[in-house]
């Protein structure tokens, strides 16, 4: 395939996140599945779902900045994206995972899902980089810092989405989806777990310092743990897993910030779609929101009812709150950024 010039492409770049911003407000029909009377407090009646732009390869990790823009990442091709308001879309970092010579050996090469600590910087799931980075700016250029790449000496998985707890405590999933083989009999697989961790204090590691060696193993049960996010009052961690079965977990947190016995609210395995669980957020009167077979999965707070299910037209992989008043959801879905307006507004880091 021919190379573009870099000046060419991003111009090209350019012209076609302008061309998204000008369609946006296109309304995208989606059939909905309506549970329970209690979504019309969430959803309203009649919503409009946006494609905001596409011809990404697999986008993930949506996070609204505040400086009032969004990030994501399209893992496929190795880079953050951004796209701010009236402006469209642009490249943030490239490469944004994988950063060794040649080509990557497996289909997933950047990084996945990201956050921000409690002063604004963003946080990443390395995924084919393995590990966990922190950007200290969001300037050209700026230090990342390995916040951790290893389990009592070996190199983690493919970190996969992450989230800030109590007292700046980092937790995140550690599935194998990075990997060149993205399974367990992958070679440069060194862990037998798929675990979920837990960096106490990673938020006030100075810039610059050494990966952490003292990760906390929280969970070892899951086989594929993927999408992480808390409770309001931070009181429940909620992880999904995406294979074989298809279920949500609920996890008490105790006071040290390690976790009670797991609950499963929610088993999807029975359900035909071939998507999974994935990338998920809550909103502030605890609703969680969650990538799903089929689409976009809302549950009452602490899962304890399904309230409906939005169906897409593309594969969902995670979702982030986002707009002045946080009441937009971003969703990414395989090659496309879509949003959504809905009633309650949502949790941000």
């Amino acid at each position: 395939m021919m190379r573009l010039p870099a000046r060419l492409g991003r111009i090209l770049l350019l012209l076609a996140g302008m061309w998204a911003s000008a369609a946006a407000g296109a309304q995208i029909p989606v059939r909905v599945e309506r549970l329970s009377p209690a979504l019309d407090r969430i959803l309203p009646r009649h919503f409009r779902l946006v494609r905001v732009g596409g011809g990404f390869h697999w986008v993930e990790g949506p996070v609204w900045t505040r400086a009032g823009y969004l990030l994501f990442a399209d893992i496929r091709d190795n880079r953050i994206m951004r796209w701010r308001p009236r402006q469209g879309f642009s490249v943030f970092m490239h490469p944004s995972g994988y950063l060794g010579p040649g080509r990557y050996a497996g289909p997933e090469s950047g990084s996945n899902g990201m956050t921000l600590d409690p002063r604004g910087r963003l946080t990443v799931a390395g995924h084919a980089q393995r590990d966990v980075w922190r950007l200290e700016s969001l300037r050209p250029g700026a230090r990342r810092t390995i916040l951790a790449d290893r389990y009592q000496g070996r190199r983690l998985n493919s970190p996969n989405d992450l989230v800030y707890g109590p007292r700046g405590a980092l937790y995140f999933t550690d599935p194998p989806y990075g990997l060149p083989l993205q399974n367990d009999h992958d070679p440069s697989k060194q862990l037998r777990v798929n675990g979920v961790y837990r960096l106490p204090r990673a938020a006030s590691r100075p810039p610059g310092s050494r990966p952490a060696r003292h990760l906390q193993l929280l969970v070892a049960s899951l086989p594929r743990p993927n999408g992480i996010a808390f409770s309001p009052h931070r009181h429940y961690l909620y992880v999904d897993n995406s294979a074989p079965r298809r279920f949500w977990m609920r996890y008490p947190v105790r006071p040290d910030g390690t976790l009670g016995p797991g609950h499963m609210f929610y088993d999807a395995s029975s359900r035909p779609e071939k998507s999974s669980p994935d990338g998920m957020k809550v909103d502030r009167a605890g609703n969680i929101y969650s990538a799903g077979p089929g689409g976009l999965w809302i549950f009452s707070a602490r899962g304890r009812r399904l309230l409906g299910i939005v169906h897409l037209p593309e594969v969902m992989a995670n979702c982030a709150w986002g707009g002045a008043d946080g009441r937009t959801l971003y969703i990414t879905a395989n090659t496309s950024l879509y949003r959504l307006r809905l009633k309650i507004p949502g949790l941000r880091p």
